[in-house]
């Protein structure tokens, strides 16, 4: 079983730039910064499991495959553009978010997230 408390170091996480073409980046506010780690899974597998955190900020990008995060720390507010849903996240939060779903990310307090993500043919 694995156990988090809010404030709990998730252990060290890689710089990942906003720049992936197949997710079309659109910054709107702010400078944010993207960070993570996939744990288990990635590249050649159709799943992936990995934590993930973003600094304050708002940006528009394309998911990357079916996706069912949980929110560890931080809030933010998660926009899906083809269905209109507007979710405000905080710590205990969780949400299921499809594959080439267009959303806007807007981080008001720095947000660490797991998540478990499936892509049909692979990420």
């Amino acid at each position: 079983m694995i156990g988090y408390a809010p404030g709990d170091d998730v252990g060290p996480l890689e710089d990942w730039p906003l720049d992936n073409p197949a997710s079309n980046y659109v910054i709107l506010r702010g400078t944010p910064r993207t960070s993570g780690r996939i744990d288990a899974g990635g590249p050649g597998h159709d799943t992936r499991f990995g934590t993930w955190r973003c600094t304050p900020g708002a940006f528009q990008c394309t998911e990357q495959g079916d996706e069912l995060m949980t929110i560890l720390a931080g809030r933010c507010r998660l926009t899906d553009h083809g269905t209109g849903e507007v979710r405000d996240l905080g710590a205990g939060d969780s949400l299921f978010v499809r594959d080439r779903s267009r959303v806007t990310w807007d981080v008001s307090e720095e947000v660490t997230k797991v998540f478990f993500g499936w892509k049909a043919g692979g990420y």
